[in-house]
């Protein structure tokens, strides 16, 4: 198995059925709670761009010569996009003083939940990074719902804690 193949179906998590990309998007959860609890914010975001990085690399080898590049096994895209969602409360939580081992679970559950919403729905630019129908759009679909979904889970988050401060 190439290293592309291996990186693209997050060394099998792809594979898992059903719904795959929801399996990856799981696993990247387990996996981006650890990088949190291991270095918090700093090191999550590192492992975000390196993922990121690695990702347009492996899918642009993996698919190359496929007519339909968006296969259901290729989940480094949930990874990144799920990483990147998860980076803004690591990131509230971090400027805001909490110890590297804290991580409250609405945060991580929100990030989720947005993540995979957005992934699905696939609104706005999540849609038109997705038409694409290249390993660019891959990644990026995945990345703008990232996006998104730490915009979501900020806004949750302040919806919810800041009548709890008046």
């Amino acid at each position: 198995m190439s290293m592309q193949r291996l990186l693209s179906i997050w060394f099998g998590a792809g594979l898992l059925k059903p719904a795959p990309g929801t399996w990856g998007s799981a696993v990247a959860v387990a996996l981006g709670l650890l990088i949190h609890r291991i270095g918090h914010f700093p090191l999550l975001a590192l492992a975000t761009l390196a993922v990121t990085l690695a990702g347009f690399w492996a899918v642009r080898g993996y698919t190359a010569g496929m007519a339909d590049p968006d296969r259901s096994e290729i989940v480094i895209d949930e990874v990144a996009g799920q990483w990147l969602a998860l980076c803004f409360p690591s990131a509230g939580f971090w400027f805001a003083g909490l110890p590297v081992d804290s991580f409250p679970y609405p945060g991580w559950v929100a990030a989720f939940v947005f993540f995979r919403l957005f992934d699905i729905w696939k609104p706005w630019l999540v849609g038109r990074a997705d038409r694409r129908k290249d390993a660019v759009g891959v990644m990026a679909d995945d990345l703008w719902a990232g996006l998104f979904a730490g915009i979501a889970t900020m806004i949750a988050s302040a919806a919810f804690h800041i009548p709890l401060m008046l």
